[in-house]
């Protein structure tokens, strides 16, 4: 059996930068930062008081007031952006073969929120435990994956992948391998996270990997800056209906573009910190371009990990000087990071639309806030600093690491019918 050919046919998010996909790609496009101080909770006790928080949110307009009691807010981005997504792809729900369609989705710590308040409520309740009925199916990262099958009737394959900040990529690589060698025909895959809260902030400043610059917080996510001091964190989700080729164009489907080539790998060094050389991320790299049958001058934009952590950066940019070598300089890189923050595991498929933006529009996003270029980082390259450039984007390449040593690149080629696997 030949591989079938995975393209994109719908896309949704909610996120710092926007709560639609316009919003999104107008910001991200003006290279608007999404940096505020913390309303979610009171921060005067913890050392970082920003992030970017999703604006204008209220779940009411979303949910009735029961559904919210039943979903931690992970779950509620999850749904907004995945009902967007299926929106978009306009499928005939009633024609669609529902056993041939799933959901994978991830989150890197699902509902932290509710796993925090219920334990907070029980300790000051006394002796005798009294919890939500509601707690473990708000706090379990798989049910978000559930709730979105529920609400189309998705019967094909439904599960969460969970691999720290590198989980949605994962879920993506993996819903085109699915789909891919005939699993599935159609399948929602993203990622959410409600990371904006006393356990998530407060566990993040323990380890010293958030920036603690409050006095100047809208360029606290300054990836390759000299001066970054840690990641800021971001909330929100982001999905995409992955499809097979030839399912997409019977029912004359939009395509945005086609998902080509995956790439994962484990840097068996550390469980925070990334390899000094990017030796997980080089593998992973490579292992995308085989997959995707490209050379490396083929990708005119990679979308760089990019969190604003000292080591992380520079290890990413040795990695991409290996990979990519002499056709390196003359390939856009930026960071949106610096825009939306880092969303954990919801950022692989918040990063993906920035590809899907760039192939579509051909415009790259920008990475902002880089005052002063850390001299580890050949001044040679291209980080699309301060604001998006124009030029023809065929290959867009989008890497993701996590804690843990988890690596994972996806590889997106603008969608041409000519084009064969």
């Amino acid at each position: 059996m030949s591989e079938r050919r995975v393209v994109i046919t719908g896309i949704g998010t909610i996120n710092p930068l926007g709560n639609t996909i316009e919003e999104y790609f107008s910001n991200l496009e003006a290279g608007r930062s999404a940096c505020a101080p913390i309303t979610h909770f009171d921060t005067e006790k913890f050392k970082t008081k920003f992030a970017c928080e999703v604006k204008n949110y209220n779940p009411t307009d979303y949910f009735d007031r029961k559904e919210v009691r039943h979903y931690d807010l992970f779950t509620q981005y999850a749904l907004i952006a995945s009902n967007q997504a299926v929106e978009d792809a306009a499928f005939d729900l009633e024609k669609l073969d529902k056993e041939r369609c799933g959901v994978i989705w991830s989150s890197g710590i699902g509902g932290v929120k509710s796993f925090f308040d219920e334990s907070v409520g029980y300790a000051e309740g006394g002796n005798t435990p009294r919890f939500s009925p509601f707690f473990v199916p708000r706090m379990i990262i798989d049910i978000a994956a559930g709730f979105i099958s529920m609400r189309h009737g998705f019967m094909g394959p439904n599960y969460s992948i969970v691999s720290a900040c590198a989980s949605s990529n994962h879920a993506m690589i993996n819903a085109m391998e699915l789909v891919r060698y005939g699993r599935a025909d159609v399948l929602v895959v993203g990622g959410s996270d409600a990371t904006v809260n006393e356990v998530t902030i407060g566990a993040f400043n323990a380890m010293h990997a958030l920036s603690t610059r409050n006095d100047e917080y809208r360029y606290a996510s300054s990836p390759f800056d000299k001066n970054r001091d840690g990641f800021v964190v971001g909330e929100g989700g982001a999905a995409l209906i992955f499809e097979d080729l030839d399912h997409a164009l019977a029912r004359g489907a939009k395509i945005y573009c086609e998902v080509v080539g995956g790439g994962y790998s484990a840097d068996a060094y550390h469980f925070t910190a990334p390899h000094p050389e990017g030796r997980g991320a080089i593998k992973s790299m490579r292992d995308a371009l085989r997959d995707a049958k490209l050379e490396p001058s083929d990708i005119d934009y990679i979308n760089t990990h990019g969190t604003s952590t000292p080591l992380g950066d520079v290890a990413e940019i040795k990695a991409l000087q290996e990979v990519f070598g002499e056709a390196l300089p003359a390939i856009n890189i930026s960071s949106t990071k610096s825009m939306h923050g880092h969303l954990l595991g919801a950022t692989g498929a918040v990063e993906a639309l920035a590809c899907v933006m760039a192939l579509t529009r051909d415009v790259v996003p920008p990475t902002i806030n880089c005052r002063e270029l850390d001299p580890e980082i050949p001044s040679n390259l291209n980080l699309t600093l301060d604001r998006a450039q124009r030029r023809k984007v065929r290959a867009t390449l989008s890497n993701t690491f996590g804690f843990g040593g988890h690596n994972s690149t996806l590889i997106f080629r603008k969608y041409e019918s000519e084009n064969n696997r």
